[in-house]
């Protein structure tokens, strides 16, 4: 039998009270992070409490010639510094390297009620709480010594910018509500001309997963993007979820869409694999405890299903999600790799093209940027999944780039977007930061 759960006042007293309360209490992690790690994650019994886990990494800035600390073999510079909340990156074909500096959009639906007001406490104690620079910020290196000496806004007046594609002469840009198409010829600083709206997507006054990304097929036809869900595990109904956590195919000429497949509660990165399937990294659902549930990198199958809100990986029922949907859950792909639980991973780069070590060959960097519903921290670097062919391998992933979670708890940097350069390194957007990492080989 199910205890009910208390309801929540909504005086400022009462909220007081509850903030407080959120930052002490909640479970402790009773397994490690590897357990929930790879291809049979360890899934323990959820652990539903009515007073969540919370467990924010208060932000602050890099110490004075600090920076994170790279694999053994690696090393790392500051690409760009001073940066306002750099988010996504885009490698174009002459090297320039393409940044979006944002942050979430007014979505003041999203923030009612107490549980919303202490969210919104924690994403500023987070450093995620800052106004949107809404802008695309162009970086080159014009003498090769891996630092950018020449920056330029190619774009700005965006709404909450996150994904871009260069196609031919054209560059799409997902912006929150939408994706938009630009002229643009290669070498270009600065683009004047105004934005072409390809397809509207999935935004309104919630907007609760607001970011969007896009990647483009190989002949560039088609782009699929990704649209995060509404809410943890559709507590809004799912009427708020039309359209929502899937990934959609987008034709290019006429804007015309599909949902390609569904059930991804908050899909961000995006990559072509070796074999030309479409992989994605996945931010799985909070509030069932420290060890559940972890996120996913997964290649994605048109028509897939991959069981939110009803399950998780594969057909582990969610009975916080009323009504049930045993249709669905019958047919709920599990994921390929979990890649533990509350990690948020986000950036998703495939290893073509590099020039690390030869333990970088083949697979996939990922950008984990850390959570607020697990004790201890979990995420909070950069990993490598190793393939064999266009698969995980099955062995442990590789850490690439740690030392964004200083020794008293405080975030010094978040690692989001992730890239391969003209160079083969490794490019790491850090939105705590404000910079922008190189990681190369050690001469």
């Amino acid at each position: 039998m199910r205890t009910p759960k208390p309801r929540l006042g909504s005086t400022p007293a009462v909220a007081l009270a509850v903030a407080l309360a959120l930052g002490g209490c909640g479970d402790v992690a009773k397994l490690p992070v590897s357990a929930g790690t790879g291809p049979q994650p360890t899934l323990p019994a959820p652990r539903e409490s009515w007073i969540p886990t919370v467990n924010i990494a208060p932000a602050q800035p890099w110490p004075p010639g600090a920076m994170p600390q790279p694999a053994a073999g690696l090393q790392v510079v500051a690409f760009a510094q001073g940066l306002d909340h750099p988010r996504w990156l885009l490698v174009l074909p002459n090297g320039d390297v393409l940044v979006a500096e944002s942050n979430a959009p007014p979505k003041p639906d999203d923030a009612r009620g107490v549980r919303g007001w202490v969210m919104g406490l924690v994403m500023r104690r987070a450093g995620a709480a800052t106004r949107s620079a809404d802008r695309i910020t162009l970086l080159r290196d014009t003498d090769g010594d891996g630092v950018a000496d020449l920056r330029s806004v190619l774009l700005e007046g965006l709404k909450s910018p996150f994904g871009m594609a260069l196609v031919g002469s054209s560059l799409y840009v997902a912006n929150s509500d939408a994706v938009l198409r630009f002229p643009y010829a290669p070498g270009e600083t600065r683009i004047g001309a105004a934005g072409t709206r390809v397809v509207e997507l999935p935004a309104g006054p919630i907007n609760h997963h607001w970011t969007k990304n896009l990647i483009a097929s190989a002949d560039g036809s088609r782009l699929y993007v990704s649209v995060g869900s509404n809410s943890n595990v559709g507590e809004r109904g799912m009427a708020a979820e039309e359209g929502r956590a899937a990934i959609w195919e987008v034709d290019t000429a006429s804007g015309a869409h599909r949902v390609f497949a569904s059930g991804l509660r908050n899909p961000n990165g995006m990559a072509w694999a070796p074999g030309g399937a479409l992989w994605t990294v996945v931010n799985e659902r909070d509030e069932i405890g420290s060890d559940l549930v972890p996120d996913y990198l997964s290649a994605v199958k048109d028509g897939g299903f991959y069981g939110w809100p009803y399950s998780y990986f594969g057909q582990h029922v969610d009975t916080r999600v009323q009504p049930p949907r045993p249709d669905l859950v019958a047919r709920a792909i599990a994921p390929d790799y979990a890649l533990g639980p509350h990690t948020a991973s986000l950036g998703l780069a495939a290893s073509a093209g590099n020039a690390l070590p030869p333990a970088f060959a083949d697979g996939m960097f990922i950008g984990q940027h850390g959570s607020w519903n697990r004790r201890p921290h979990s995420g909070y670097k950069v990993i490598f999944v190793p393939f064999r062919g266009d698969r995980p391998s099955g062995e442990a992933p590789i850490d690439v780039l740690t030392g964004f979670l200083g020794e008293n708890g405080k975030a010094r940097g978040r690692p989001v977007g992730v890239a391969i350069d003209g160079r083969g390194a490794l490019l790491v957007a850090d939105d705590v930061g404000n910079v922008v990492w190189r990681v190369s080989a050690r001469p």
